[in-house]
């Protein structure tokens, strides 16, 4: 078996798949509620945070009403205005002080623990009363201490922490569906999807 697919292999293993599965089945109801998830990180950690966002927002692998859910880095007008302005470092804390109330959510993912405008976000959750949660590598780091809760996953290179990253985001996603489906709060009757080609 090729190096990086035994570092990948035993990462998976390793790994606090169930306390990710525990956020998702806490998060089913508050979304279902009208309450809204924000994701953040930076490069490749960005696109599974707008991974996730897009699994909430349009459906993972059941039909549900769409839930509310934001990445940060997506908005690229205030993200590069506030980074202009008060430096990269507020970039998503500012405008999670801007749309986040008590009983939000947000979830950070950063392979290191250590980005500082993901650390200020999860610091500015915690001003606000917005629930965190934490996608990691394997060391303690500023990001985890901040969070409610973090799961680091126990590998090396940031490249298998990533794709360990992405499975979470879907065990979260899945746990969310399941979730919803068990309470009766996925009941709308979806908008017919086009078929794909």
């Amino acid at each position: 078996m090729h190096a990086h697919m035994r570092e990948l292999s035993d990462a998976l293993t390793r790994t606090d798949v169930e306390s990710v599965e525990h956020w998702g089945h806490t998060a089913a109801p508050a979304l279902a509620s009208g309450k809204h998830l924000f994701a953040c990180g930076n490069g490749g950690s960005a696109a599974e945070a707008q991974h996730l966002t897009a699994e909430l927002t349009g459906r993972f692998e059941r039909e549900r009403a769409p839930l509310s859910a934001l990445a940060l880095h997506a908005e690229t007008s205030s993200l590069t205005a506030i980074a202009n302005d008060y430096g990269y470092r507020y970039s998503f804390a500012r405008q999670l002080r801007a749309h986040a109330s008590e009983g939000d959510i947000l979830v950070c993912l950063s392979t290191s623990g250590a980005s500082e405008n993901v650390v200020e976000a999860a610091r500015a959750a915690r001003e606000l009363g917005v629930v965190t949660w934490s996608l990691t590598g394997p060391e303690a780091s500023a990001l985890s201490v901040l969070s409610d809760e973090a799961v680091g996953v126990p590998a090396v290179s940031a490249s298998t922490i990533q794709e360990v990253h992405l499975a979470l985001v879907h065990v979260f996603c899945a746990a969310v569906d399941h979730r919803l489906e068990r309470l009766g709060l996925a009941l709308e009757v979806p908008v017919p999807r086009r078929t794909s080609t």
